[in-house]
C-alpha cells in the first residue's frame, strides 16, 4: 500500500505562532496610532492569512481601512514579522515526537496553510522542522486559500500522495471545511486558534495534545477503511 500523507495546518496546529503574529499586529497598529488588540482576542483572529488578520483586528476595534491602506499595513506587517518570525513561536508540546513516531511507521507529511509559503518555510526552518515535510504550500503557492479544497488537493499532489490515502490535521472550522470538501478525514486539535470551539464542526477525531495523535490517526484511518469495505460490499 502507498504511504499515507498527513497534511498539517501550521498556525495553531503544529506551531504556536500566535505570540509573534500578535506582537507584529500590535507593533503595526501602534505605529499607526491605533489601539493594540489584547492577546486573547487577537489569538483567535489568526488563520486566514496576515491580511485577513489585519482586517479582523481593525474590525475588532470598530475601524475599517480602504484596500490601499490595508495593503500598506500588510507590507509593514510582513516586513516586521519576517524579521521576528520565531522570537517566541514554538512547536506545540510533543509535536516533534508525534512526527518522529508516525514517520517511523512510514507516514509522509505536508503543510497546507493560509500563510505565505516563504514565511511558512522560514518559520519551519527557524524551528528545525522543515526536514519532516515533503511539501509546504501556502496561500501564494497556487493562488488559493483554505477553505477552497483545491489547495489541499494540490498540496497532496505536490507531496507525492493521493487523496484516498490522506488525512488532515487542523485546528479550525476552516480546516474541517477544507478537508470535508476534498473528501479527506480530519483530526482536529482543541488548543488552536478559533473563535468557535472546533468540536462544534464535528471533526473525525478531536485531540488535546500531540501525544494523542498517533492513536487518533490509526483510529480515523481504521474507521475510514471499515466504511470503504462496507461500501464495496453493498455494491
Amino acid at each position: 500500500m502507498p504511504a499515507v500523507t498527513l497534511v498539517f495546518d501550521l498556525d495553531g496546529t503544529l506551531v504556536d505562532t500566535a505570540p509573534d503574529l500578535v506582537d507584529t499586529l500590535n507593533v503595526v497598529f501602534t505605529q499607526e496610532g491605533l489601539p493594540t488588540v489584547p492577546f486573547d482576542k487577537a489569538r483567535n483572529l489568526i488563520g486566514g492569512g496576515a491580511r485577513r488578520m489585519i482586517e479582523r483586528g481593525l474590525q475588532a476595534e470598530g475601524r475599517s481601512c480602504a484596500p490601499a491602506e490595508v495593503d500598506r499595513l500588510f507590507a509593514q506587517f510582513i516586513d516586521h514579522y519576517a524579521a521576528h518570525i520565531a522570537d517566541r513561536s514554538r512547536p506545540f508540546p510533543a509535536a516533534e515526537w508525534a512526527l518522529d513516531s508516525l514517520a517511523a511507521d512510514g507516514f509522509r507529511f505536508a503543510i497546507c496553510t493560509n500563510k505565505l509559503e516563504w514565511l511558512a518555510v522560514k518559520v519551519l526552518d527557524a524551528l528545525d522542522l522543515s526536514h519532516h515535510f515533503r511539501a509546504v504550500c501556502g496561500q501564494d503557492t497556487f493562488g488559493i486559500l483554505k477553505p477552497n479544497p483545491e489547495i489541499l488537493r494540490k498540496t497532496v499532489q505536490r507531496a507525492g500522495g493521493t487523496l484516498e490515502r490522506t488525512l488532515m490535521v487542523g485546528d479550525s472550522g476552516n480546516d474541517i471545511t477544507t478537508a470535508r470538501a476534498a473528501g479527506v478525514p480530519i483530526v482536529a486539535v482543541d488548543f488552536g486558534y478559533t473563535e468557535v470551539p472546533v468540536a462544534r464542526f464535528e471533526p473525525d477525531c478531536l485531540i488535546s495534545g500531540f501525544e494523542q495523535l498517533p492513536a487518533a490517526v490509526y483510529d480515523v484511518l481504521g474507521r475510514a477503511a471499515d466504511m470503504n469495505i462496507r461500501a464495496s460490499s453493498a455494491r
